[in-house]
């Protein structure tokens, strides 16, 4: 990332952090990036001319809710911003700190923005702050006394109330893509000071690549994941430290499985699990399922997969299966992983034992091709409204029959364009709930329209 043309003013914005861990500190812990130009990923906020980049240049940054997670850069981004800010930096945990230690800090705030200094709180795991602190905080994001930066791996549309959420904004950030993480392990082992540059490692490209597949976008992850891999290695005579992805997966205790998440892997695998799931095979969908999980697939990518599965492969055959799959959908998101594989699995196996129909997808392209070759044909006027005298005499909702003003709610008229009254888009199947739900079909009198 490139300097503005502001030079000094710029060095001082970006200058390093006051905190120095020491060398007995973690590897993750030393290799946090103290400027924002040693900041990796998040480049959709942080690269030059991009938002947050802007306002850390401008000393403009007001309150956030940095939304991501673990292991993503939330709190080196905090740290960033207070040195940037020239603010003094008051850090707490939403677990273990309440109303009593908000007022301390507050009370410092005061103190110091009479000696003309600012004070950024940042709050760790802000979804679990209670609405009273929460309530308690808000006053003073409002005035300015503090800028609130909360960290949160939860989506702060449920977990933050409304009136907090609407005084800061929201930045969402992604796990650190794979380049990120093979730039941050570079990093360490070429940095003597900071890093293990001091000692002889040579990581192999099985080595990187396994450590690069096993942190799932968490550079916290790699970085302990390479630290303990190089104190788990041993020398070789001539004091050379060798990691391979033997020693890594050893050190993990997983198998690095090959897997790219925007590669062929990730392409066929998800393929295999679909087509395990509508062919109706619950044992080849459940594997192909934890190969996923095993391999860090985004978690929510595959619920979302299951809920396009139920609409398109279950369908009306068992209506209830898109519940299951919403559903399944929304626990992922509350508990997270690991323990998100349950409902993961019950709805990979519900939607596999379910029948299955695809009428409602066949329904949908059939009315689409009708609309694409006939346009936008006028709505019959007994369909209309007629909200106004000059409608209702033009014609509009003449003759319109209420369905629930006839027994079983069931209506016989036209509801079709007149030039397409009688066709059919959707086809009945005979599995499942469908012939049952198919029972209750209105018909639609009036002329069959013309085949082409």
């Amino acid at each position: 990332m490139m300097m503005s043309s502001q030079g000094g003013l710029q060095r001082s914005l970006f200058a390093a952090a006051d905190e120095t861990p020491s060398r007995d500190s973690p590897l993750a812990a030393r290799m946090r990036p103290r400027t924002l130009d040693e900041f990796l990923g998040q480049h959709h906020l942080v690269d030059e001319g991009k938002s947050l980049h802007r306002a850390i240049a401008s000393d403009r940054v007001g309150s956030l809710i940095l939304w991501g997670p673990p292991g993503c850069g939330k709190t080196t981004l905090a740290r960033i911003m207070a040195r940037a800010t020239h603010s003094a930096f008051e850090s707490m945990s939403a677990v273990n700190a309440g109303v009593p230690e908000l007022r301390k800090v507050i009370d410092a705030a005061r103190i110091r923005r009479s000696a003309g200094s600012r004070t950024l709180l940042f709050v760790d795991e802000v979804h679990r702050w209670t609405k009273a602190q929460q309530d308690a905080v808000m006053p003073h994001v409002e005035d300015g006394l503090i800028t609130l930066i909360g960290a949160t791996t939860e989506n702060p549309s449920f977990e933050v109330n409304a009136a907090l959420l609407s005084r800061c904004r929201v930045a969402r950030l992604e796990p650190l893509d794979d380049c990120d993480i093979e730039n941050l392990i570079g990093r360490a082992l070429g940095d003597s000071d900071r890093g293990i540059g001091a000692i002889e490692v040579v990581l192999t490209d099985d080595g990187k690549q396994a450590i690069v597949r096993l942190s799932g976008g968490d550079a916290r992850t790699a970085l302990n994941t390479l630290e303990a891999s190089a104190d788990t290695a041993t020398p070789d005579p001539s004091g050379v430290r060798r990691i391979d992805q033997a020693i890594v997966e050893d050190v993990v205790q997983r198998r690095a499985l090959p897997y790219d998440k925007a590669g062929d892997q990730h392409y066929d695998v998800v393929s295999a699990f679909i087509k395990s799931i509508r062919g109706s095979d619950p044992d080849a969908a459940v594997y192909w399922l934890a190969r996923m999980i095993e391999a860090g697939e985004d978690p929510m990518f595959i619920a979302r997969r299951l809920v396009l599965s139920a609409a398109e492969d279950v369908g009306l055959a068992s209506p209830q299966a898109l519940t299951v799959a919403v559903a399944a959908q929304q626990a992922v998101h509350a508990i997270g992983m690991p323990e998100g594989y349950l409902p993961l699995t019950e709805a990979t196996i519900f939607l596999a034992l379910a029948p299955k129909s695809n009428t409602a997808m066949a329904a949908f392209q059939a009315a689409r091709e009708e609309v694409g070759r006939s346009g936008a044909l006028p709505v019959p006027l007994h369909l209309r409204n007629a909200p106004t005298r000059l409608m209702a005499g033009m014609g509009y909702g003449r003759g319109y029959q209420y369905a629930h003003d006839f027994p079983g709610a069931r209506v016989t008229q036209a509801h079709l364009p007149d030039q397409l009254v009688g066709r059919r888009y959707y086809v009945p199947g005979q599995r499942g709930q469908e012939p049952r739900l198919n029972a209750s079909r209105s018909e639609n009198p009036g002329p069959a329209a013309p085949a082409d």
